[in-house]
């Protein structure tokens, strides 16, 4: 009979707000408000059904009478599973099937604590009322009060004369005060009338009905806003809205009003197609420029993909379309970063298996500012097969492909590529190195469709190319330990060589489709390539010496690293980009005994001070080709101070045509002020120009309640000449403004990124050091 009673008190529902779990994350123990009583702890252990349903009763005193009425007085507690019902005394009454309770009330489960003055349950609706309530949810920042707490028959939760905040103290620096909410305990949303939010006890904000989530399911409604000003755009306000379509959908509408060009909105769809596949569609659009003098409409649209159909088959899908070269550069997308200027259009699907591969793909790349627009491959079919140690540890590979190029400007010649490589290996490793040679054969066969073009006149309409390649590569691990400066470590010693040696046949009548010179870092001084793409094969007969030293310490952690390297030329390399009857208008170095030296450097100098660079020497010109420094000091989490520079000569400047080199000093530092501001900012000079480039200034406190961040911004910008748009009179050379996010926690999110987050915020993201830690 108690057992049936009972049962009606543990019909409370479990008060969980929507992302908050991350919060709990992120969220100072400080943060944590903890109810003024004692965790519970079941009286029992056991988590079988017969368990969790038993019912322990436990009291000082009771008495009952047999059908009407039983008391219980003195530290009583009701408990089953994981809740409990503690009180000075209740009363239990069997003829109107209710449960009295008073008394230094409080309920517990694993969710929340509820103190109340009384609790009455009726046992026929399975309803309960709590007056007098304040409540707190286990391990998080709410807590409120409510003048009545309601379990209702359906098991939701009413609050009366209620309120909560994520704020500890008595005086929280902010406050939602309600007339009445209700939480849906089986749609998992909360309704809330007549609300007022206090912000230091003083009202900002009424709202006569909204709602929110009390679980990890995601609602409709209207997420925070953001506010900002720069010189480009006037005064921007954004209020996005989040449409939950159905589970596998959503859709979040941003209208964004700039004062200097108008309304800018931005649609984004996700979608879930089955388990494993996922996608989004993008939508943006600006009515009427009014920025620039003919006031042109610019839009955006972009649809990715991807996901597998089974264990086999994946799919990857990715298009973009923008109005004009500019359009990252002015507007603040959802899809691009302005730093980018490339659309790669791609679709592909590909099948695997564990020794071979298949894959078929169509690629268009859009190159924002350049009036030469890439070849577009309709479409590429590869296949890889490899069967290692197939006889006697020896390995084999075959890659080939069947590539078709279009243009869109039927003027250009096209092609259709078939290239097959197959390749053996005999491979040999241990501790102490490796050592790996290696035979392809590089056989390539065009079938092209010459244009007209005075410059194709060289090209032929049928080219079968064979190259042989052979390629062997070996290093020697050394390893010792040493001391330094009174410290212990292990060093080690790793030189490393490669033979390459590469057939030579003039292919100055082959297009360039999808060939481009590689990055000649130290990395690169091993490859078998120059190139990449297959429109370009350069010969090579030559060495390549390289030296890596590291030192790890006590920990095991690399606090050193160097390496050197360079190519010794035994015959001169005849292929280039633009070859013109055989000769060679590209590479100089490749016509000397000796490439560049290629030196880069990683160490952790004392302490919480790092040190990296690398560059690349030409002895024989005595010529910097490319250098970078950075020097780093970061004494702890969120503390950092950086100094760096780097030079690039003959870079492609895609506006002019013309090359320039770039000199550039950068600084960028974080730190905190106290444990709740911090300060980031960045500048970074051109020393060619003698102009600075960006300039970052941000300040960002945050409190367990709420978070502000406050921040300039000056940068230069990157207009291209565009066609479609060719007034170019009214864009600014730079672009400032002011930036502001504010977050009250539990209501809009859990604030601002952070450190990182600033860091990234510009032109140029802060980049650690590789492999180096604290």
């Amino acid at each position: 009979m108690q057992i049936r009673y009972f049962l009606a008190l543990c019909l409370l529902p479990q008060l969980v707000l929507a992302d908050e779990t991350e919060t709990v994350a992120e969220t100072s123990s400080q943060c944590i408000v903890e109810p003024p009583v004692k965790p519970y702890v079941p009286l029992y252990e056991g988590n079988s059904p017969e368990d969790l349903a038993r019912i322990y009763i436990s009291s000082d005193r009771s008495s009952a009478q047999m059908g009407k009425e039983a008391t219980f007085t003195g530290d009583v507690n009701f408990s089953q599973g994981g809740r409990n019902i503690a009180a000075d005394k209740a009363i239990l009454n069997q003829e109107s099937e209710e449960l009295h309770a008073n008394g230094n009330l409080v309920f517990q489960d694993d969710i929340f604590t509820v103190t109340a003055d009384s609790l009455v349950a009726k046992m026929r609706s399975n309803s309960a009322i709590l007056s007098g309530a304040q409540y707190w949810l286990t391990g998080q920042q709410i807590h409120g009060d409510a003048d009545r707490l309601e379990i209702t028959k359906e098991n939701n939760l009413l609050l009366s004369g209620t309120n909560f905040t994520t704020c500890p103290g008595k005086d929280p620096d902010w406050l939602l005060e309600a007339d009445r909410i209700k939480i849906d305990s089986t749609e998992e949303w909360g309704e809330i009338w007549d609300a007022k939010i206090k912000i230091a006890g003083v009202p900002v904000m009424y709202v006569p009905y909204m709602t929110i989530p009390v679980s990890d399911k995601r609602k409709s409604g209207f997420l925070f806003p953001t506010f900002s000003t720069s010189t480009t755009n006037g005064v921007e306000v954004a209020t996005p809205y989040y449409w939950n379509i159905a589970p596998e959908y959503d859709l979040t509408f941003t209208p964004n009003y700039m004062s200097a060009r108008g309304l800018y909105t931005k649609t984004e769809f996700r979608y879930l197609a089955g388990e494993n596949q996922q996608g989004q569609l993008n939508f943006e659009y600006l009515a009427d420029d009014d920025k620039l003098a003919n006031s042109p409409d610019r839009y955006l649209y972009h649809w990715e993909h991807s996901g597998a159909i089974n264990k086999n088959w994946r799919v990857l899908a990715n298009y973009t379309e923008v109005s004009d070269n500019n359009y990252f550069n002015d507007l603040n997308s959802d899809v691009q970063r302005a730093t980018d200027n490339q659309l790669n259009r791609i679709g592909e699907i590909s099948y695997f298996e564990q020794n071979w591969d298949f894959s078929a793909r169509v690629q268009d790349i859009k190159v924002l500012g350049e009036e030469e627009k890439p070849y577009q491959v309709m479409p590429q079919v590869t296949f890889n097969y490899r069967a290692p140690s197939y006889w006697h540890g020896l390995d084999f590979k075959l890659y080939s492909e069947a590539t078709n190029f279009e243009h869109q400007d039927r003027e250009y010649s096209a092609a259709t590529r078939v290239h097959l490589e197959p390749s053996i290996s005999y491979p040999i490793h241990g501790p102490a190195g490796s050592l790996t040679s290696e035979v392809k054969l590089l056989q390539t066969n065009y079938w092209q469709d010459v244009s007209e073009d005075p410059s194709d006149s060289e090209l032929r309409d049928r080219v079968n190319r064979t190259l042989p390649e052979v390629r062997i590569h070996g290093q020697v691990n050394f390893e010792r330990f040493t001391d330094y400066f009174d410290s212990q470590y292990r060093q080690t010693l790793e030189p490393q060589f490669q033979y390459l040696y590469v057939g030579y046949e003039d292919q100055s009548d082959i297009g360039i489709y999808d060939t481009a010179l590689l990055q000649e870092d130290y990395n690169g001084l091993f490859r078998d390539r120059r190139f990449s793409g297959l429109d370009r094969i350069a010969d090579a007969n030559q060495f390549t010496l390289g030296l890596t030293t590291r030192l790890f310490n006590e920990q095991n952690h690399e606090v050193f690293k160097f390496s050197l390297g360079q190519i010794i030329y035994l015959e001169d390399s005849r292929v280039g980009i633009n070859d013109i009857n055989g000769t060679n208008d590209t590479f100089v170095q490749e016509n000397t005994s000796n490439s560049a030296i290629a030196a880069e450097l990683t160490t952790q100098l004392y302490a919480d001070w790092f040190l990296s660079g690398s560059i690349q020497y030409d002895v024989k010109e005595s010529e910097n080709k490319k250098s970078e420094v950075t020097v780093d000091y970061r004494p702890g989490t969120n503390k950092l101070l950086q100094a760096s520079y780097r030079y690039v000569p003959d870079l492609l400047n895609t506006n002019t045509n013309e090359s320039v080199d770039i000199k550039q000093l950068g600084f960028r530092g974080a730190w905190p002020i106290n444990d709740n501001l911090y300060l980031v900012g960045n500048w970074y000079y051109d020393l060619n120009e003698s102009r600075a480039v960006e300039t970052y200034t941000g300040f960002q406190y945050e409190s367990c309640c709420w978070a502000v961040r406050l921040s300039y911004h000056y940068r230069i910008k990157t207009n291209y000449i565009d066609e479609d748009n060719p007034v170019q009179d009214t864009r600014e050379l730079f672009e400032s403004g002011i930036y502001l996010n504010f977050v009250i926690k539990g209501l809009g999110g859990s604030g601002p990124l952070g450190v990182s987050d600033m860091l990234d915020d510009g032109l140029f993201n802060y980049r650690k050091p590789l492999y180096l830690m604290n």
